[in-house]
């Protein structure tokens, strides 16, 4: 299970582009712990560190531990669309409403290759 963490913690890094270094000033946990919870043998953090490191990082322990994103339910699927996503509410709706006519559009392509035409 630490290598999960491992890899949840790696991908939360890099998706929030933070560095070890950031990630350590923001917890008030050396550095070098840090490195053990992403190095090789990829230790897990005590309940504490691992509560800080997440608080940090604005996801839940559990997401840290399973890469479930919990209460969020059914989003853990949308998950590697987050950066999208998180783009999408910045945009005027004027831009906005070609990108929903075109995600429909393909959407209701790839649906009909599935089950044939509605």
């Amino acid at each position: 299970m630490s290598s999960d963490f491992k890899q949840n913690l790696r991908d939360e890094l890099d998706y929030q582009d933070l560095t070890v270094k950031e990630l350590s000033a923001k917890t008030a946990i050396p550095k070098a712990t840090l490195d053990c919870y992403l190095g090789r043998r990829a230790s897990m953090p005590p309940a504490d560190a691992a509560v800080k490191i997440a608080s940090a990082l604005n996801v839940t322990v559990e997401y840290l531990v399973t890469g479930k994103r919990g209460k969020q339910g059914g989003m853990t699927k949308y998950f590697k669309l987050r950066d999208i996503l998180d783009d999408l509410p910045v945009l005027p709706e004027p831009m906005l409403t070609p990108i929903k006519a075109m995600i429909k559009t393909a959407a209701k392509q790839e649906r009909e290759k599935k089950t044939g035409p509605s």
